[in-house]
């Protein structure tokens, strides 16, 4: 039936499931540091439940949106770290204010798309780094499936078997059915707690901007920094690293500029997702490389989901046992962290500083609120300049040697 055809072109059932799994390892990992964040200004249920709505249109809008425009699989997400930012930062700022540098925060990302100049700082930076970094910021839920095995290993177990069992015997689906068997498992586990389930569609609320110099300061700007160096950052080097080489000008372009426009609704920091993104970006989202944006399309379409029912994602994050998340989370990005690492490792000049990205980047560091991912990176830069210094100093042609003056005779260079 030409019909049925049309459906499975726009809906593969390996990309539907590697959107849902992107946006449920996105919402499970950072949901309660939105929450906490919207109390730690002052926000009622209705408002908390704005903000949802407000960042679930926004992801929607941009997965959709940039995936179609490019034809590639460009995931959007909210600022986790950002999130984790405003929880500390906005106690006793007015909800006014903190929308006020919501929108500073905005302006400052529209700009650096339109000036370009983050785009050219990212032009500068090798693939094997980029690779190195995608790998140590994936290396945490790598390991985190075979770490559930501990306290959960009737259901972690089950997702790895039937991984396994499916990349032989079923590869595109893989992911698809893993994510089927921990559910089972879980329920049979006595995992879920759905008593705890809660139905309620969100309400936008729209709060006008004040600025105030102090919290623009204190708030707008470090909020920037971290997404940019965080989030954007990691987030260019997955597309980069899988292949995808998009421009990233226009998509800070229009993430800014749909924060700009949602932020009185609470949208408080939009950007490129990098742990989310890895998991459309993989083969096991689509066979073909050029039809893995229909992942991020249905990433969009799960988001729209969650912000329509805002209210509900907290009482299904309290009814879902995390074991499962970080299980299929696990599985699903197998396969990215294989060929990251075969990437930053594949050229011998450049494995030390690929190494130390690798390292850093794993560590989880974070200094002056900015985490591991940008000074992964940043160490990656300086051991491969040290690297690439001491090689030119090495292959450097010797001087010839010069006639004493004088003499007719060329004077002794050795001992």
């Amino acid at each position: 039936m030409p019909s049925l055809a049309r459906l499975r072109a726009l809906a593969p059932p390996s990309a539907v499931a590697a959107g849902l799994i992107a946006v449920t390892v996105g919402v499970t990992s950072s949901a309660a540091l939105v929450f906490t964040a919207a109390r730690a200004a002052g926000a009622d249920a209705r408002e908390i439940s704005s903000w949802m709505l407000a960042l679930g249109v926004g992801l929607a809008v941009t997965c959709v949106g940039l995936s179609l425009r490019f034809r590639a699989p460009v995931v959007t997400a909210w600022s986790t770290p950002g999130a984790a930012l405003l929880a500390t930062s906005l106690a006793g700022v007015p909800m006014a204010q903190a929308i006020g540098a919501f929108l500073f925060c905005a302006v400052l990302i529209l700009l650096s798309g339109l000036t370009g100049w983050f785009a050219r700082a990212m032009d500068r930076i090798p693939v094997p780094l980029a690779s190195a970094l995608l790998a140590g910021v994936l290396l945490q839920f790598g390991t985190g499936l075979f770490a559930q095995m501990e306290g959960g290993f009737a259901v972690a177990f089950t997702v790895f078997a039937l991984y396994l069992l499916a990349r032989r015997l079923l590869p595109r689906y893989a992911v698809l059915l893993a994510l089927a068997g921990g559910v089972v498992s879980s329920v049979l586990a006595g995992g879920w707690h759905l008593d705890r389930l809660r139905l309620s569609m969100a309400q936008p609320v729209f709060t006008a901007p004040e600025f105030d110099w102090k919290v623009l300061i204190s708030v707008g700007v470090p909020l920037f920094v971290v997404t940019m160096a965080s989030q954007n950052l990691p987030g260019v080097a997955v597309l980069r690293a899988s292949g995808y080489d998009v421009p990233v000008s226009p998509l800070l372009t229009w993430t800014g500029a749909a924060q700009a426009v949602l932020a009185p609704f609470g949208a408080f920091g939009l950007n490129l997702a990098a742990i989310t993104a890895a998991i459309c970006t993989g083969e096991e989202a689509h066979p073909d490389r050029d039809r893995r944006y229909l992942a991020a399309v249905w990433a969009g379409v799960c988001y729209l989901c969650v912000g329509l029912l805002g209210a509900t994602v907290a009482s299904l994050l309290s009814a879902m046992p995390h074991v499962l998340v970080l299980s299929v989370a696990g599985v699903g990005l197998l396969a990215t962290i294989e060929s990251s690492l075969s990437t930053a490792l594949s050229d011998p000049r450049s494995r030390e500083a690929a190494a130390v990205t690798f390292l850093a980047t794993a560590s989880g560091v974070t200094l002056l609120g900015i985490g591991s991912a940008f000074w992964g990176l940043l160490a990656g830069v300086l051991t491969s300049l040290v690297s690439t210094a001491g090689r030119r100093r090495a292959t450097a042609p010797a001087a010839e040697p010069r006639e004493a003056v004088g003499s007719g005779t060329a004077p002794r260079t050795g001992v």
